[in-house]
């Protein structure tokens, strides 16, 4: 499970989190990014995003979710208290989970979020509200 995660979080501590977590897992974080330029910018290094909705320059996530799913082929989880914004779907990424998330749940998201993106069947996470 040799991927690129980038972490798409403005409140700094929880990016960190996030990213002890990833880490542990055996696998890479390219970037953390606050805002949607910064995850633009590392959009071509990643192959899979935790995304806030709500970031440092308003609730961009959903939009920076598309663009990373369409523009860059990244398989995109939304990590967020607010998950009713984006309930309906974001095309292209994969689904939500409510924060505050223990790192057991973002290990079963990335373990999904990999699976789904090499085409692999995979057991989704009791706590993600998955898209259609």
């Amino acid at each position: 499970m040799n991927q690129r995660v980038l972490i798409v979080e403005d409140e700094f501590l929880i990016a960190l989190d996030l990213e002890a977590t990833v880490q542990a897992m055996g696998m890479e974080v390219t970037g953390l990014a606050a805002n949607k330029e910064q995850a633009l910018r590392f959009a071509p290094t990643a192959d899979v995003a935790f995304v806030d909705v709500n970031l440092s320059d308003g609730a961009t996530g959903p939009e920076i979710g598309r663009r990373l799913a369409e523009d860059h082929g990244v398989a995109v989880v939304f990590m967020t208290g607010n998950p009713e914004m984006v309930a309906g779907g974001v095309k292209g990424t994969l689904g939500v989970v409510k924060k505050p998330v223990k790192p057991s749940v973002v290990e079963q998201s990335l373990k999904y979020a990999v699976a789904r993106r090499n085409g692999a069947l995979a057991a989704v996470p009791s706590q993600m509200l998955v898209f259609a």
